[in-house]
C-alpha cells in the first residue's frame, strides 16, 4: 500500500509548458490512493484544461475565488484540508508571490493560508532558473519551510539544453512518498 493512501493533496499548477504533466502526477496520485483537489491560476488555463484535470481528479478545479456565481471557494478551508500542498510546475512568477507574499489568485491565497508541508517543484528556461532574483527567491522559500522539488536537466521548451525542467511525475511522487513514509 502506497504511503500516499489517504492522503489529502492540494496541487497547484501555474502556467508553464509542463503544465502537460499535471495530468499525470494526478493520476498518479489518486492511484496511489491520495484524493486530489487542484487549484489552476489563469495562465495554467492556457495550457491544461480545467476538465482535464477534474475528471482525472473526480473533484472540481478552481481558478477563483468564487464558482463564477454567489458560492465562494474558501481558500482557508482548502488549506486546512490538505496534507500537502504541491505546486508542479512553479512558475518563476509565483516563486517570487510566495516568497513575498503576494496574493492575487486563488493558489496564493491557499499557499499563505496551508497548515500542511508545502512542495514545489519549478519550472523554466534556463536562464531565468540561473537568475539572482529567482534563486534568492528559492532561498527565501527554504527559510519558510517550504520543500523544493529539484529542477531536472534536459531538453527545454525553447529548444535550450540544461537545468529548468519540471521534475519527472514519477519523481514528484518519489518525493511525496519518502514524505509520508
Amino acid at each position: 500500500m502506497s504511503n500516499l493512501n489517504g492522503k489529502k493533496i492540494v496541487l497547484g499548477v501555474c502556467g508553464s509548458i509542463a503544465a502537460y504533466k499535471s495530468a499525470i502526477l494526478v493520476r498518479s496520485l489518486i492511484k496511489a490512493g491520495a484524493e486530489v483537489k487542484v487549484i489552476l491560476t489563469a495562465s495554467a488555463s492556457q495550457f491544461i484544461a480545467p476538465l482535464t484535470l477534474s475528471t482525472l481528479s473526480k473533484n472540481p478545479v478552481f481558478t477563483e475565488f468564487t464558482d463564477g456565481g454567489t458560492n465562494w471557494n474558501s481558500h482557508v478551508e482548502l488549506g486546512l484540508w490538505a496534507d500537502a500542498m504541491v505546486i508542479a510546475p512553479t512558475s518563476a512568477n509565483t516563486i517570487a508571490k510566495m516568497a513575498n507574499g503576494n496574493c492575487d489568485n486563488m493558489l496564493l491565497a491557499v499557499y499563505l493560508s496551508a497548515k500542511c508541508p508545502v512542495f514545489f517543484a519549478p519550472a523554466m528556461d534556463l536562464d531565468m532558473w540561473k537568475h539572482k532574483a529567482v534563486k534568492r527567491n528559492i532561498e527565501l522559500l527554504h527559510t519558510y519551510g517550504n520543500i523544493l522539488i529539484p529542477v531536472e536537466h534536459g531538453e527545454l521548451a525553447s529548444g535550450l539544453v540544461g537545468d529548468g525542467r519540471m521534475a519527472e511525475p514519477e519523481h514528484i511522487m518519489g518525493h511525496l512518498e519518502d514524505y509520508f513514509s
